[in-house]
């Protein structure tokens, strides 16, 4: 669905409007749709659908995937939480996964970020050098 540059505007304008500070308010976005939806506004669904990518991208943000060789104790997630939490803020739904594959340090993924610090990266930079 092509979405006109007001419905865009108008899209981003309200989505701005479902920030608490820094972060998503998921109420206010409710909210939001409510009201947009009881008034209708010339080019609504469009409005919508920009509002729901903007909406999907913001929680993929938001997500975190932590892989490592072996299953960390609960010190190294701490400290890995923390870390994130300063970079990133603290509301990160986090996400740990053991790949064997990696066979050492840890790969971590936060929205589009990739952070790989894995024996496997290095070997596979290693072995592209050669």
């Amino acid at each position: 669905m092509k979405i006109s540059k007001t419905a865009a505007a108008a899209a981003r304008r309200l989505f701005g409007l479902c920030q608490t500070g820094d972060r998503f308010d998921a109420a206010k976005m409710q909210t939001v749709i409510a009201r947009l939806i009881e008034a209708q506004p010339r080019d609504y669904k469009a409005i919508l659908a920009a509002l729901q990518r903007l909406t999907r991208l913001e929680l993929a943000r938001r997500k975190v995937t932590v892989e490592s060789a072996v299953e960390m104790d609960a010190a190294t997630r701490q400290r890995v939480i923390a870390g994130l939490a300063t970079q990133y803020g603290p509301d990160l739904a986090i996400q740990y996964q053991v790949t064997p594959a990696l066979l050492g340090g840890l790969r971590i993924r936060v929205g589009d970020d990739v952070f790989d610090g894995s024996v496997q990266n290095r070997l596979d930079r290693l072995a592209n050098l050669f």
